[in-house]
């Protein structure tokens, strides 16, 4: 295994990482900074009122994209075991 090897993994995972992760962190943003705006216009600044949309809307987005990211995590684990013996120098 070369220095290569495990820069194009390391490359590969924060790609996969990225991906997976993409869905729930942006539902996130966009939900607290739609709340954000709600409490600035109407001047509620009650914790709870941003907490519960985010988690119910980050539980959507789980819902909805969960198949998905869970096909990329087997497709990614498939082709690195795939890449096993190409990493151990066994061609």
């Amino acid at each position: 295994m070369t220095d290569a090897d495990v820069t194009e993994i390391a490359v590969e995972t924060m790609t996969v990482g990225a991906k997976v992760a993409a869905p729930v962190l942006l539902t996130a943003l966009l939900v607290g900074f739609l709340i954000s705006l709600f409490q600035a216009a109407t001047q509620i600044q009650e914790p709870t009122l941003s907490f519960v949309p985010k988690m119910i809307a980050v539980s959507i987005a789980l819902l909805v994209t969960g198949n998905w990211v869970l096909a990329e995590m087997v497709s990614f684990t498939e082709h690195l075991f795939d890449q096993l013996p190409r990493f151990l120098g066994r061609t």
